[in-house]
């Protein structure tokens, strides 16, 4: 497994932007599909955005697709969320995740997991 620390969470406006980072440990970063999750209070967690290790291939929930970008820097270890126009019912924890497998594509299996970060969007 692999140890995950998310950061750049916050309080934003409305049509505001974020940029979520996703850093990991250990020397198998860059041969693990990364993806990104995220949770409101009282509902499921949610699938939005994953990558392919080699950054290659991208996938986004509905909800998201034209607004949210993942990209990954496999030197940083790091995988990163931009959120641009940003609305209230993307208030939630936003979770990191690792897939089990190397080299995997869809459907993924993450399990590894960040201790997510907060992402209020509110005027």
């Amino acid at each position: 497994q692999v140890q995950l620390v998310e950061s750049g969470g916050g309080l934003v406006q409305p049509g505001g932007s974020l940029r979520l980072s996703c850093t990991a440990s250990g020397r198998t970063f860059s041969r693990l599909a990364m993806g990104w999750y995220r949770q409101a209070p009282g509902q499921e967690r949610e699938f939005v955005a994953a990558i392919t290790w080699g950054g290659g291939r991208t996938y986004y929930g509905d909800s998201v697709k034209g607004r949210f970008t993942i990209s990954r820097d496999n030197v940083k270890n790091t995988v990163y969320l931009q959120m641009n126009s940003l609305k209230p019912e993307d208030t939630a924890v936003y979770y990191c995740a690792a897939d089990r497998l190397p080299f995997s594509d869809y459907p993924f299996d993450f399990g590894s997991w960040g201790q997510g970060t907060q992402v209020t969007v509110s005027s």
